[in-house]
């Protein structure tokens, strides 16, 4: 399949990460044409029809929303809506992020609830399908009224406005829409302030977060199991009968994937000396499986918002209403990836207590996993660098959500940093990207030194293929650099 339609249908994370990661070309279906012609139809016929005043069609926006704006004036109130609120600063949004949102704001309005032209939703589309990027701000949403500076910079080539990146090169709006023999999009009523409220600045970080964060836990079981040899660990706190009685469906499942795992393995079958491993060790279930069972929640919420229309007002073609409300307000993503940022944080940060062990010179491993310390300070400083990260992640989990400031003369009184959540969540993620590489490297180094005992077979695997990268340390030698490979190794499909 080298295509994807798009329906009226709900559509799961799963099928939404697929799109992405296959690079289908995406279409919308008839049916979805039709409700988004529907729409437009019906609000152009109340227009003519009625002079009240509706928010954000017939009046200015935020505590301007009384302000009756002529019937002349509806287009340029949008085009003026879209350039005004271009406010981003800050770092760009990565490209595969912008992708995201390109996708998200196609599906919410195509739902036929938000007033739009068919044409701005093929643009949009066009843009994704071309591989057309609009530059793109991280700084400049307050999480509620919708990402409004983040999704005017998106939406603002539309309009021969803006910047975008198209195949390594950057073009201004203009250049882009002539280059491909474009008219810009000329909006009508409505249709700027649809563009510009939603939530899909944040669900783009969101989803990609939730993506990241599961296959970050599934590669995790290998590199903790490798620890666990590394360390001479025991295998008692995986048992079934221990851990069901915890009542936890994340616990449960990572202590069945480690004893699979392990099940092989010469070094975790050979007898033990000591009677107890560390917690680093012996609550992985518990502490891996609460960042599960968050993930698993955190995803649940995103698939919801992903299939949800977060603009407004909303418009009810069939019940004759145009209700303004608050669908825009990002509470349920903030709330979630702040809790997701914790729960990968201290995924993290277990993970930099078993480098700690490893490094410690104790259970049969010389100090520093090198094999003359003194000399040589081996892993002495990797596990710095790795407390570094960890703590920085910390930091950066101080909850956003709980933030919040009055904005537009105070119209606007309660907003959900769900951006800030966002970007943040992001940090961390790409911090625990780091921090797997640097106990892979680690746990493959103490690994070295329980030969001729092997690990078990899919430990023993990614060992012999992480060594064709990074070769065992013998002395020391420059070491970011073996780091660097580590981390684009755990990148890696295994």
């Amino acid at each position: 399949m080298s295509q994807y339609t798009i329906h009226l249908d709900y559509i799961e994370l799963t099928e939404f990460e697929n799109i992405i990661s296959s690079n289908l070309k995406v279409n919308l279906s008839s049916e979805a044409k039709a409700a988004v012609e529907k729409c437009r139809a019906y609000l152009d016929q109340k227009m003519q029809g009625s002079n009240a005043l509706i928010y954000g069609i017939n009046t200015g926006f935020g505590s301007l929303c009384d302000t009756a704006i002529s019937s002349n004036d509806l287009e340029a109130l949008q085009r003026n809506l879209v350039l005004s609120h271009a406010c981003g600063t800050g770092e760009e949004v990565p490209q595969e992020l912008v992708r995201r949102m390109l996708l998200l704001k196609v599906f919410g309005l195509s739902k036929g609830n938000s007033g739009v032209q068919l044409a701005t939703v093929e643009r949009l589309l066009f843009f994704y399908n071309e591989g057309i990027y609009p530059v793109v701000y991280q700084q400049g949403s307050l999480g509620a009224s919708g990402d409004l500076a983040p999704l005017a910079h998106l939406c603002l080539p539309l309009l021969g406005e803006g910047e975008v990146d198209y195949q390594g090169n950057r073009y201004s709006g203009a250049e882009i829409n002539a280059k491909f023999g474009l008219a810009p999009i000329v909006l009508q009523s409505k249709e700027g302030l649809a563009l510009l409220n939603g939530t899909q600045f944040m669900s783009a970080y969101a989803s990609y977060a939730v993506n990241q964060a599961q296959t970050l836990w599934e590669k995790w079981i290998l590199v903790a199991g490798m620890s666990l040899d590394a360390y001479d660990g025991r295998l008692n706190p995986f048992q079934s009968n221990v851990n069901s009685i915890r009542n936890q469906h994340g616990q449960i499942q990572m202590a069945e994937a480690m004893r699979n795992l392990m099940e092989t393995s010469e070094i975790i079958a050979q007898e033990k000396k000591h009677v107890q491993d560390p917690y680093s060790f012996r609550c992985i279930p518990q502490v891996h499986g609460a960042t599960k069972d968050t993930i698993d929640h955190c995803a649940r919420i995103v698939e919801r918002e992903m299939n949800a229309v977060t603009d407004n007002p909303t418009v009810f073609p069939d019940t004759d209403e145009v209700v303004s409300a608050g669908n825009f307000h990002g509470q349920p993503l903030a709330l979630i990836m702040d809790f997701l940022a914790i729960a990968m944080a201290e995924m993290g940060s277990i993970s930099e207590r078993r480098v700690y062990k490893l490094i410690s010179g104790t259970r049969g491993l010389p100090a520093f996993l090198v094999a003359n310390p003194g000399l040589n300070s081996g892993m002495m400083i990797s596990q710095y660098t790795c407390a570094s990260i960890v703590s920085q992640n910390k930091q950066l989990c101080t909850p956003a959500s709980v933030d919040t400031i009055d904005s537009s003369n105070g119209q606007e009184d309660h907003v959900s940093m769900g951006a800030n959540a966002a970007t943040k969540l992001y940090r961390v993620i790409q911090n625990c990207q780091t921090i797997l590489g640097i106990e892979l490297m680690h746990a493959a180094q103490g690994l070295d030194f329980r030969r001729p005992l092997k690990s078990s077979e899919r430990i023993e695997q990614l060992h012999a293929e992480f060594r064709k990268e990074v070769p065992f340390l013998s002395e020391d030698r420059y070491l970011s650099r073996d780091m660097k490979i580590a981390r684009n190794f755990g990148l890696k499909n295994w």
